[in-house]
């Protein structure tokens, strides 16, 4: 196991900074015979200017890899999906109707979450073909009314879709269905049939999804940041018909902020995206969960962590040679670690 690495890939920011003020402070320092770094490291941290965000310029989410080996990610601040190519990003596709999570299916084509954080949100579940580059519809409402903020998604060993819905982004008003969990048994189909697996009593607030390779689990994030309100990744017993029952406690983050993105490895070992090195609000401490990727067997066992010195982990995904490099998207910043261990990969079916 490696550090997580840095890709240079970062979008580019305006930063600002005081110069003339600073090398005020130098120059005093340097003409009083004292040392610039000592000076420097000698001032106190100002009480009375605080820096506060004044806007997020860019969001990153979704990593996906392609079998051909294309990084295909979101950046939802940006409205737009973006590819690695040669180490710098280059636009896929915008507007993205502020696409969040991504992943191949089995049929070799990209599916991405639509969601709602933002104006020109598209509400659905999309299909790319990355041949033509040609986008559909797979789905965009359950009983007549539209989906309010897909947020993430997988495919398990028999290839069925899962997706979660929650409540992000906007103002509840508008928002016609209760958070839940869907899954769908043949996404390829014309008019797939969509069912909801897991209503907003299971999970208040469902993020990330992943299935164990042998059927058996279902695991969901429920990341809610409110005081009091659940930061887990819950475990569902799964039957032959997909069916979730049994919910239990995989993994408690407490007052931390939780999971977002999960995927599974290969031997069904769970990797999370948690943490945050900044505050976001009174329901998620700084100190209680490091930012960077964890791995969790499948009891819910701590086993690895890895730091990303971000400031806001979002999703991850396997690629790379053998599928053992796992691709971290955080803040503005991609980050890629050896696993050292394939991800699970659902497995190739010919498109209809």
């Amino acid at each position: 196991m490696t550090p997580a690495r840095l890709l240079q890939c970062c979008l580019p920011l305006a930063l600002a900074a005081c110069k003339n003020e600073g090398a005020a402070t130098v120059r005093a320092a340097e003409d009083s015979g004292g040392s610039p770094v000592a000076a420097l490291t000698a001032l106190p941290e100002s009480t009375e200017h605080a820096a506060t965000q004044a806007a997020r310029l860019t969001f990153l989410e979704g990593p996906a890899t392609t079998p051909d080996g294309r990084l295909i990610f979101s950046d939802v601040a940006g409205n737009q999906m973006l590819e690695l190519v040669a180490g710098a990003p280059q636009v896929f596709r915008k507007p993205s109707n502020r696409s969040n999570g991504n992943m191949v299916g089995p049929d070799g084509k990209l599916y991405t979450c639509e969601g709602n954080e933002g104006e020109g949100g598209g509400r659905r579940i999309a299909r790319t073909d990355l041949a033509t580059n040609t986008v559909e519809a797979v789905t965009d409402a359950f009983d007549g009314q539209p989906y309010s903020n897909p947020n993430d998604l997988t495919f398990d060993a028999k290839g069925r879709l899962w997706f979660t819905d929650p409540h992000f982004g906007t103002d509840d008003a508008i928002f016609k269905l209760p958070p839940a969990v869907y899954r769908i048994d043949d996404p390829t189909a014309k008019s797939p049939k969509v069912v909801r697996v897991l209503p907003a009593e299971a999970i208040k607030r469902p993020n990330g999804i992943a299935v164990a390779p042998d059927l058996k689990t279902l695991y969901v994030v429920d990341s809610h940041p409110d005081l009091g309100s659940p930061r887990k990744i819950w475990a569902f017993t799964l039957d032959d018909a997909g069916t979730p029952s049994g919910q239990r406690t995989l993994v408690d983050f407490g007052g931390g902020r939780g999971a977002d993105g999960i995927r599974v490895d290969a031997d069904g070992h769970l990797w999370a995206a948690a943490g945050i090195q900044f505050p976001r609000g009174k329901g998620e401490a700084v100190d209680v969960v490091r930012p960077g990727v964890y791995r969790f067997d499948p009891s819910g066992k701590p086993e690895l962590y890895v730091k990303i010195p971000e400031d806001v982990v979002t999703n991850l995904a396997f690629g790379g040679p053998g599928d053992k490099t796992l691709f971290v998207t955080a803040g503005r910043t991609i980050y890629k670690i050896d696993a050292g261990v394939a991800g699970f990969r659902a497995p190739k079916r010919a498109p209809p």
